[in-house]
């Protein structure tokens, strides 16, 4: 079996000459893993491994490896290197299915681990989503997502505990919605979806293994129940190389 060091090849052929000699280098890795030489779950050589290959600088290199993260193509373990990113999941955000569901429907291996549960004084603006006093309790369940093993998204979930008394009680690594559904008798009729763009905060970068301000997806969910109450408020940080969000719609034309 070829080492990395072996299959990324260092020359100028895959990467323009007369530009930064990082963008040469990314091309070259870019190149190995669109050819499938560095598959998906792929550790990289090490920073020192790819100086001494290519020539490059230490800060050429770290250029490098900075560009293909923000594309996507690699990952940083903390403490352990860099990773070939596996396939990202699709999410529908017009279509109500559970992480677990959808997961699961696309092949992959879903799983789910309660970091931790706790009843905190709502902020006022959490308070106003809620429509309660600022102040008022809340429940607060923090969870950790993986795909294939891998660490994907933290979230975090306030939960009225006057809807959901004792939600503590039951076990919360599976589906919450579920439990919501089938123990309180609360539906979703509806959800609002905001996304974008952001730096992880350190909580969430230390449960996804990652060092504070990787680039990352926030994914914020409300859900309401036919009365207009908040069932969940859903706070969720992803790795922006997992998820690729995917909307089909029927184009309506409008006279103007």
């Amino acid at each position: 079996m070829r080492k990395t060091t072996d299959i990324i090849t260092w020359t100028s052929e895959t990467g323009p000459t007369d530009g930064p000699q990082y963008l040469a280098l990314r091309n070259q890795i870019a190149l190995s893993i669109e050819m499938g030489k560095l598959p998906p779950g792929a550790k990289l050589p090490s920073e020192r491994t790819l100086q001494t290959g290519s020539g490059a600088a230490r800060g050429t290199i770290r250029e490098a490896l900075f560009q293909l993260e923000a594309e996507g193509l690699i990952y940083r373990r903390d403490r352990s290197g860099w990773y070939v990113s596996p396939p990202a999941v699709t999410y529908d955000p017009t279509r109500w299915a559970g992480f677990m569901t959808y997961v699961a429907e696309q092949g992959r291996t879903p799983a789910t681990a309660t970091i931790a549960t706790e009843t905190v004084p709502a902020s006022s603006a959490v308070a106003d989503i809620f429509r309660v006093a600022p102040g008022t309790p809340l429940h607060l369940v923090t969870r950790l997502r993986s795909i294939d093993g891998r660490p994907v998204l933290m979230e975090q979930i306030t939960v009225d505990p006057a809807l959901a008394p004792g939600l503590f009680s039951h076990s919360l690594d599976g589906s919450l919605s579920q439990i919501l559904m089938t123990q309180y008798g609360l539906r979703v009729s509806r959800n609002r979806v905001d996304m974008r763009p952001c730096a992880l905060t350190r909580e969430a970068a230390d449960a996804l293994g990652a060092k504070s301000g990787t680039p990352g997806l926030l994914v914020v969910r409300t859900s309401f129940d036919p009365d207009g109450r908040v069932v969940e408020y859903d706070q969720e940080y992803w790795r922006h190389d997992s998820i690729r969000v995917h909307v089909d719609l029927n184009v309506r034309t409008e006279n103007s």
